[in-house]
Formats: C-alpha cells, sequence, structure tokens
C-alpha cells in the first residue's frame, strides 16, 4: 500500500482525536521545558485578533465566504485556544506535585472494597506469597507482594501480569460480554442494556483496582469504542487510542512522564499496527491454533514496542517471554475472571468450592513455571540506554517500519543513517570513557 504526499495530512483528518492530543502534547512540553504560563496569556488575544483580521479580508475578498473558504481559521485559533489551557493546565498540575492530597472519598471506598475481597482470598488453600500474586493480579492489591516474587516475574516476562492494565481490563470486558451474549441482538431495548451493563461492570472494575492508570486507560478506550458501536458507528482503533490519551491528559498533563503510562500506550500503538501484519505471515485457520497463534503476536508486537522503553527505565530485559507468555497469557484469562468470581460469589452458594479447587490448581501451576523459568541463568539482557539512544532507538524503528508500509527507500536509508548517528555517540562516549 503506498501513500502519496498528503497521506499523513489525510490519515489525521481521519481520526479527529489525534490532532487535539497533538496540540495538548505541544503545550505540556512547552511549559515543562520553558514555564510558559505568564506568557501564555496572549495566546486567547491572538486568537481573537486574527479572527476578526480574518473574518474582515474574508468579508471584503469573498462576502458570505467566511464559514467554509476560510475554515482553516478556526482550525488556527482551535491549537492556539488548545495550547493555552494545555499550558495552564501543566503549570496547575505541577504546583500540586508538591503537595500530597488526602486520597479522596471515591478512592477510600476503592481501597475497602480491595481490602475485603482480598481478605476473602485466605480461605484459599495456598501460601500467602501465592495469595499475594493473586490479589496483585485481580484488583491490584501490591501490599503484599514481595520484590523477590516481583523480581521473578519480570525475569520470565510476565510483569505485566502483575500490573492490571489493558490485558486484564480486556479479559473482564470479553467474559461480560460472554456472559451476556444470550440477550437478544436484533431488540433495541437489549441493545442498550447490553451497552449500559458492559460500562457498568468496566468500571467497576476499575475502580476496584484503585483507578490505576493502565486500567482507566484501557476502560476509557473500551468505553469509546463500545459508544461508537452503540451509536452504530465504526470506532477507528487509532482514533480511540488517541481519544483515551487526550481525556487522560486533561485529566492530568503529568500523565505523560508516567512509566506506566508511556509503556502502556506503546504497547497497545504496537498491538494495533504491527499484531495483524504479524499474524498475516502464517494463514492459520484452525482456530485451535489460531488463537495461540495471534497471543503470540500480540506479545511479540507489545514486547517490540516496549523493549527501547524497559532498556531506558530498567537497563533490563526478558529472554524468556517467548516461551513463558503465550502459555501463562492464556492461563491468565481464565484464572482472573475465575478468581474474581469466586470473590464476589456469596460465601454459601453451591459449587463454589470446586470453584476455589479450580483457581488453587491454576495458581499453583501458574507459579510453578515462574519458579522454574526464573532459575534459568542468563534469562535477562541488560542494556542501558540514555535519554539520546532510546529516542533516535524509536526514530529508527518508526522509519523502519514506514518503509514496510510505503516500501520508500529514503525511510530505510533514514532509519540506517539514525542508527549510524546512535553507533558513532556511543563509540564516543566509550572511548571518552576510558581516557
Amino acid at each position: 500500500m503506498s501513500y502519496g504526499r498528503n497521506s499523513i495530512t489525510n490519515e489525521i483528518r481521519k481520526r479527529p482525536f489525534i490532532r487535539p492530543l497533538i496540540f495538548w502534547l505541544a503545550g505540556t512540553l512547552l511549559q515543562i521545558c520553558f514555564p510558559l504560563q505568564a506568557i501564555s496569556m496572549i495566546l486567547p488575544a491572538v486568537a481573537v485578533i486574527f479572527t476578526g483580521i480574518s473574518f474582515f479580508i474574508s468579508k471584503r475578498a469573498l462576502p458570505g465566504s467566511f464559514t467554509y473558504n476560510t475554515r482553516w481559521v478556526w482550525g488556527v485559533v482551535f491549537a492556539f485556544l488548545l495550547i493555552f489551557l494545555s499550558i495552564q493546565r501543566t503549570s496547575l498540575a505541577e504546583q500540586q506535585l508538591g503537595h500530597k492530597a488526602a486520597p479522596g472519598f471515591l478512592l477510600i471506598k476503592a481501597g475497602e472494597m480491595q481490602e475485603a475481597m482480598v481478605n476473602k482470598l485466605d480461605r484459599l488453600d495456598l501460601s500467602d506469597e501465592k495469595k499475594a500474586v493473586l490479589a496483585t493480579m485481580t484488583v491490584n492489591y501490591r501490599k503484599n507482594m514481595t520484590r523477590d516474587m516481583s523480581r521473578r516475574f519480570s525475569v520470565v516476562g510476565l510483569s505485566h501480569l502483575l500490573a492490571v492494565s489493558g490485558f486484564h481490563v480486556g479479559i473482564i470486558s470479553a467474559f461480560i460480554g460472554l456472559i451476556l451474549s444470550f440477550m437478544p441482538k436484533r431488540i433495541a431495548f437489549f441493545h442498550y442494556l447490553k451497552y449500559l451493563l458492559l460500562m457498568l461492570f468496566i468500571w467497576m472494575f476499575t475502580y476496584t483496582t484503585g483507578l490505576a492508570t493502565a486500567a482507566v486507560r484501557a476502560a476509557v478506550m473500551i468505553s469509546i469504542y463500545l459508544t461508537g458501536r452503540m451509536l452504530k458507528r465504526r470506532p477507528d482503533k487509532y482514533n480511540t487510542l488517541a481519544g483515551a490519551a487526550f481525556c487522560m491528559l486533561v485529566y492530568n498533563p503529568l500523565y505523560l512522564f508516567d512509566i506506566g503510562f508511556q509503556l502502556s500506550y506503546l504497547a497497545v500503538f504496537f498491538i494495533l499496527y504491527l499484531q495483524p501484519r504479524l499474524s498475516r505471515l502464517a494463514e492459520i485457520r484452525n482456530p485451535l491454533l489460531a488463537t495461540p497463534w495471534n497471543t503470540l503476536t500480540v506479545t511479540v508486537s507489545a514486547q517490540v514496542g516496549t523493549l527501547f522503553l524497559c532498556f531506558y527505565y530498567f537497563k533490563q530485559s526478558s529472554l524468556l517471554f517467548l516461551f513463558t507468555n503465550l502459555f501463562l497469557s492464556l492461563l491468565a484469562t481464565i484464572l482472573i475472571p475465575a478468581t474474581l468470581m469466586w470473590m464476589l460469589i456469596p460465601s454459601r452458594t453451591p459449587g463454589l468450592e470446586c470453584l476455589g479447587s479450580a483457581v488453587e490448581i491454576m495458581t499453583n501451576g501458574l507459579m510453578r513455571v515462574v519458579e522454574r523459568f526464573s532459575s534459568i541463568p542468563g534469562a535477562i539482557l541488560s542494556v542501558r540506554f540514555d535519554l539520546f539512544t532510546v529516542t533516535g532507538s524509536y526514530t529508527a524503528l518508526g522509519l523502519g517500519l514506514l518503509y514496510m508500509q510505503t516500501r520508500r527507500y529514503r525511510m530505510l536509508l533514514a532509519a540506517f543513517a539514525v542508527l549510524f548517528l546512535i553507533l558513532c555517540r556511543t563509540l564516543a562516549t566509550s572511548f571518552l570513557a576510558q581516557v
């Protein structure tokens, strides 16, 4: 598929959330790098003056054409106002950064709900360490999680299971959707009822996790998607991702510098972009083989997207993710909703003991795999990236992906040029360090 000269502009026009996201990011970065809170006050005035001049000129040149032929004026005004609001909101967030506010009523109640659900795990025949893993995987309750156990999951490439994120919200939404699939599809009342119930359960789960950043991001994305489907639209996946990012950054612009925020959005973007291309490398029609293959391609896509950022923040990445993610991700897909059901169902319900036994068996199996794989020597690849290297690496990766899509050799040459600059800088830094 080849793109024309204006392809990037056309792609952005198709996705209305991308433009406000770009302007909002610009305002946030301007405020962080060059504090402009006072100076930015001139932006609304400039927007008003610019609108007035444009209106006057259009009226003189071509009466009655201001609304359509000069619609770009509204785009400029919109950009100025959005950058102004972003700068002011970022400045306010910076001022609040040093003041640690007491948790609000909602978060306090969420914590109490977490405690009540986690206490039910005491009835399971599991060690405290395994109960801590279950509590972390299901409701993001991390108080009992040890550093050693977190390290083991990191070694085998399963850290995402211990951080409630889009993976968990996706499992819950799919599980609830499966339960509600019995509703008639052609009756409008049940169509809206299913939508409301899905939204209710998704946000209840997100609330139970303590409104974890990654869980909120996933819940916003799924909410936008479900709303589009309910309105009989075809939501664009990239527009949905941009809309979720925009909503979260409006709420708190400093989320942009949160590690979890960066990792989750990079992982989702690369899953959306790269996974369909990887899955087409092998055409598998057998559903028993297609599910593991799709899980594998999702894992590889997310790993490619977050690899350089892991080298920058954590200085390491797992080499075992291909061997562990396929089986354990499928196991977690069953274990997480099963554990939540066991927590929520009253204790005297018939069949609850069988469900508890299944949860124990799956938890023991998961922990057995983690313990054995985490003891393999050399399972971690240690690489140190600085800001220049990580920025250059993602630039080269982006140019490489553009070459694969457009087949323009200029993109490939540019990618190699960026890699050459990174190599030269690395060699120069090593030489100066030895001197």
